[in-house]
Order: structure tokens, then C-alpha cells, then sequence
């Protein structure tokens, strides 16, 4: 079977509908990074204090100082986009539904976790097919200021996901 070039610019505009997106979210979200969770006027190397040893659990307990919770309010109900690693946390059978999206792969397992404005749970109506545990992805949504604390780390930022893309590097 062959395909012509009119058959692939037409799947190539509905693949934004079966995704759950429109064909306009991601130009129309402003990408952020990692920096853009601190509030201005905080130094990112000022956010994390000392912590202790829960050796009964081999974990690292960092303890944050108060610039580890101050989050950019203007960032409440902002539509974002931006990278990061993916910490499946809920898994359906066709994919991840929910995760913590952190700066750098391997955080909240292998390590102390990042402080609690520099984590994101991530929720998604339609779910992510996942190749790897930390999983590069640029993610597209609302993200509000909504701290939570799990097992894993305190978290100081939530994201409704209308879309998860593979990260591609330049």
C-alpha cells in the first residue's frame, strides 16, 4: 500500500484531535523552565538547607528552608509549556496517567528529592505510552499553585496534561 503526500498532511493535521489537543495548544502555551518555578528575587542555591539520614528507611530527609515553598503565583492558571523527566505514579493499562514532572532524571528515587518548587504533579485524561522510567517530555497544560505532599516528596505545583510529547534534543 502506498501513501501520497495528500494522506499524510491529513493524518498529520487530525493527529492534534486524537490526542485530545487542539492544533493551537502548544503555540499558544508559554514555555517555561525550571528557574521560571522560583519567584524572582530567590536564589535557586538558597532553596534547600540541610537534611538527615532516615537510616531505618535508607532515605535522605532534606529539610528546606522557606524559599523551598515560595512559588510564582502568577503562574496560577497559566497554560505552560515545558520539559522535564516523568515519575510514573498511576499507570493504566494503555499508558501513565499520572506523574511528578522533575528537573533532572533519577530525582525522588535515587536521590534527595528537588524542593517543592521544582516538582509538578501531572495529570492526564489520556494516557502517555511510556518507553522508560524518567522519560524526557515536553508537557502542555494549566498548571496551578497547589502544594501536596506524597510518599515520594512535597510537591508545590499541579498540571492538567492536554499534551505529553517525546523531548527532543537539538
Amino acid at each position: 500500500m502506498q501513501i501520497n503526500r495528500r494522506q499524510i498532511m491529513l493524518g498529520s493535521a487530525a493527529l492534534p484531535l486524537a490526542t485530545g489537543a487542539s492544533p493551537l495548544a502548544a503555540k499558544s502555551a508559554k514555555q517555561i523552565n525550571w528557574p521560571d518555578l522560583i519567584p524572582p528575587g530567590v536564589p535557586p542555591a538558597e532553596i534547600i538547607a540541610e537534611g538527615t539520614l532516615d537510616a531505618r528507611n535508607d532515605i535522605w530527609r532534606p529539610v528546606f528552608d522557606k524559599n523551598a515553598t515560595r512559588f510564582v503565583s502568577a503562574l496560577n492558571g497559566a497554560y505552560i509549556r515545558m520539559p522535564g523527566y516523568m515519575l510514573p505514579l498511576q499507570t493504566s493499562g494503555s499508558g501513565v496517567t499520572e506523574f511528578i514532572l522533575v528537573p533532572y532524571a533519577g530525582a525522588c528515587i535515587h536521590v534527595p528529592p528537588p524542593p517543592p518548587n521544582q516538582l509538578v504533579l501531572v495529570t492526564s485524561k489520556r494516557p502517555w505510552n511510556a518507553q522508560s522510567m524518567f522519560e524526557a517530555v515536553w508537557v502542555t497544560g494549566t498548571v496551578k499553585v497547589d502544594p501536596i505532599s506524597t510518599n515520594l516528596a512535597d510537591i508545590g505545583y499541579s498540571m492538567r496534561a492536554d499534551l505529553i510529547e517525546i523531548y527532543q534534543w537539538d
